[in-house]
């Protein structure tokens, strides 16, 4: 049974994915090493370093099912990775004469580093995927309820109006960025890693260089500069996208909750049998997919500081750094990925109730609408003092718990100013969204690039 709940039979369906975890199980980075030795092998068969025989006799020879478990594990517990058991299982794989050619000039961190560059890739997709998904719900409901006025909230109070449509195109602004940023990442996270011992390719002598490019071009991944066995800067970088996108999935996640709560009731989760109920009150539907959006947020946060403080590693090879990035790394991507999943479900299905958005604009007797009756009158009279004086009726209005548009018409410099229908208009929430509307249309604009 697995410790943590996101690797869980039972709990992995609520903070991960099956093809995350795939994408990040030990079968799939023992696959991924094998795909790096064989193609060294084929890189370094094509520069004349080894033999063509003995490259297409590793290249067959590397198949899951030349390894064994027991012995890889062995294999880590002795050197502290299975690189060392994956190269041997291959090699006796291989046959006696190709044997001597497998790992040809590498190290156990090349092989390690460029097999997690190749997960890293599939999971990358993956998120893109979801975050495509998400990027399509949120453009719908921003369309589709651009014209659905509500209460903005600030400090958990009602201030101004807004539109749902425009607290969805806020949401969606911040995954179009994210869909940039994964483009402006790959090139840094996904590069090829082979140098050797120290990072100097030294036993290659002066080929070292042309079998790095090969290696890089057959595994369509860049090649760097310089190492970065001990750089570990696009690592983080993956992990702390992760971590950005995770947090931006929580706001949403949350603004849900808090409308979903039973004095509010703007929005609810998607209706599915059974989903959300309460083992004791039969009346309640949690929100469960928003809880555990954040539960897996912040175990993403709370996974980030290994992963930055894993980028001080100690001269060419790291003493526990470099180490400690397989405890954060594969969990951060399959916690996110749960997120995005819980969030894609959460926002296509989100069921939206606009007659008691209306009602709730209305809670307050007009006064959600207080700054527009302010600036209206202080063009008539300045804005100190038709500041002070709306001030003064919205107080009044709420300590004798009367209407708003009530009290204001018993202002004289009010009525002088501002007469029945002009307050009407003013007191209109409809009319008094700024650019709420326009914020949707350019979002929108942007989003359908995607």
């Amino acid at each position: 049974m697995p410790i943590n709940p996101a690797d869980s039979p039972i709990f992995g369906a609520l903070y991960g994915t099956d093809e995350m975890r795939e994408a990040f199980s030990d079968q799939a980075l023992m696959r991924r090493m094998l795909e790096v030795e064989a193609a060294l092998a084929r890189v370094q068969a094509d520069l004349g370093i080894i033999p063509l025989e003995a490259a297409e006799a590793i290249a067959r020879a590397a198949k899951p099912d030349v390894l064994d478990p027991s012995a890889l594990r062995e294999s880590a517990r002795m050197i502290g990775y299975p690189v060392q058991g994956v190269a041997k299982a291959l090699a006796q794989a291989a046959g006696e004469e190709a044997a001597r050619y497998v790992h040809w000039g590498a190290t156990t961190q090349d092989i390690a580093d460029t097999a997690l560059v190749l997960q890293t890739r599939q999971g990358l997709y993956l998120i893109e995927h979801d975050l495509r998904a998400l990027v399509r719900a949120l453009a719908r409901q921003a369309h589709e309820h651009r014209d659905t006025v509500m209460a903005g909230r600030t400090f958990l109070q009602q201030a101004l109006p807004i539109t749902f449509g425009y607290k969805c195109a806020v949401w969606l602004a911040s995954f179009l960025d994210h869909l940039d940023r994964l483009k402006e990442l790959r090139p840094r996270a996904l590069k090829v890693q082979f140098a050797g011992a120290v990072g100097t390719l030294a036993s290659l002598g002066e080929r070292g260089r042309a079998v790095t490019l090969g290696l890089a071009r057959a595994l369509e991944l860049a090649a760097p500069e310089a190492p970065w066995h001990v750089a570990r800067d696009g690592v983080v970088e993956t992990a702390s996208f992760l971590g950005i996108v995770s947090g931006c999935l929580a706001k949403i996640a949350g603004d849900v909750i808090l409308l979903s709560q039973t004095e509010v009731g703007e929005v609810s989760e998607p209706a599915e049998g059974g989903r959300g109920g309460s083992s004791t009150l039969p009346q309640k539907r949690n929100p469960l997919g928003s809880t555990y959006v954040v539960s897996a947020a912040r175990g993403v946060q709370a996974l980030l500081p290994l992963m930055f403080g894993a980028l001080v590693q100690e001269h060419e090879r790291a003493t526990g750094a470099w180490q400690s990035e397989q405890l954060a790394l594969p969990q951060i991507f399959v916690l996110t990925a749960g997120a995005l999943s819980q969030a894609v479900a959460l926002v296509e299905g989100l069921n939206v109730d606009a007659q008691r958005m209306r009602a709730n604009l209305d809670a307050t007797g007009g006064l959600i609408l207080s700054e527009a009756v302010s600036m209206a009158l202080a063009e008539k009279i300045g804005r100190q003092d038709a500041h002070h004086r709306v001030q003064q009726a919205a107080h009044k209005a709420l300590r004798e718990n009367r209407s708003f548009a009530t009290v204001l018409g018993e202002d004289p410099i009010v009525q002088r100013h501002l007469d029945h229908a002009a307050l009407a208009r003013l007191l209109d929430p409809a009319h008094y969204i700024g650019e709420a509307k326009d914020v949707v249309d350019r979002v929108l604009v942007r989003a359908a690039k995607y």
